[in-house]
């Protein structure tokens, strides 16, 4: 049985739009899927906040199907980061083929709490940088991008922290 991986890390402000978004192998190709799935999971999101009080962990919001999982996290300022989990893993034989795995059946609630805390440390330590302007995101986050580039916001630090985390994570990780 393989480890499960990030699929994609998302940033989703107050108002509903993204933020960033970046999207790992082997689903470079599926940016757009990502995104019909992100938003979806915001009318989820929606409706447990009118509803319930919510924790900032808001745990499995969506389970596209065997292999898919997106779990949610909000941020005291409102903006929501989400995170698509890929139970097969990414694992690659020897030969660079992928391996006919199980996807995993399920996993802990806090399995993802340490990812959370360390993209939500990222994220705070963008908005303190002098040089981050939050205003200039909002056009330059609806600029098409290529595949392998992060959607939203391109602070180099930023985006290396993000794709840190999303490549080392594993469920059995208590800190990032």
């Amino acid at each position: 049985m393989a480890q499960p991986s990030i699929a994609c890390i998302a940033f989703v402000a107050k108002d509903d739009h993204p933020l960033h978004v970046t999207v790992f192998p082997p689903f470079r190709e599926s940016r757009l899927r990502f995104l019909i799935l992100i938003n979806s999971c915001l009318d989820i999101l929606d409706l447990r906040t009118r509803n319930t009080f919510i924790d900032q962990d808001l745990g499995l919001l969506q389970a596209l199907d065997e292999r898919l999982a997106v779990y949610g996290w909000l941020t005291n300022t409102g903006v929501k980061i989400l995170v698509i989990v890929d139970l097969a893993g990414r694992h690659i034989d020897g030969t660079g083929q992928k391996k006919n795995i199980t996807p995993v059946t399920g996993m802990k609630h806090s399995d993802l709490k340490p990812a959370f805390r360390a993209l939500q440390t990222a994220y705070i330590g963008l908005l303190q940088n002098p040089f981050y302007n939050p205003d200039d995101q909002n056009e330059s986050s609806r600029i098409e991008t290529t595949s392998d580039t992060p959607m939203g916001i391109n602070d180099k630090k930023f985006v290396t922290e993000v794709k840190r985390i999303g490549d080392m994570w594993s469920p059995s990780l208590t800190i990032i």
